[in-house]
């Protein structure tokens, strides 16, 4: 493998910039709206897996959870000390 970028540890030097270079050439609503999907798609995966470790969860336990994983154990409590879920 050719020499690694500095931020992407598992990708070439050569990969990376052509990356970058269509980051560059994006409008930047383009792609704020490529960050948020890919944020959606993140917060997906994470609640599939709350799914798959707690079937019996409801919606909402789903969402409590997910925001659990977010905050940590400690804030969640704090926020939320009437409920108490396991990620």
């Amino acid at each position: 493998m050719s020499e690694v970028h500095p931020y992407m540890r598992d990708t070439s030097r050569e990969a990376a910039t052509v990356y970058y270079e269509v980051l560059r050439s994006m409008r930047p609503e383009e792609r704020l709206r490529r960050a948020l999907d890919l944020s959606d798609q993140a917060r997906a995966v994470l609640e599939a897996g709350i799914r798959h470790r707690h079937p019996e969860y409801d919606d909402r336990s789903v969402h409590l959870a997910a925001v659990r994983l977010s905050l940590g154990k400690r804030l969640f409590r704090e926020a939320f000390s009437d409920r108490e879920v396991e990620p």
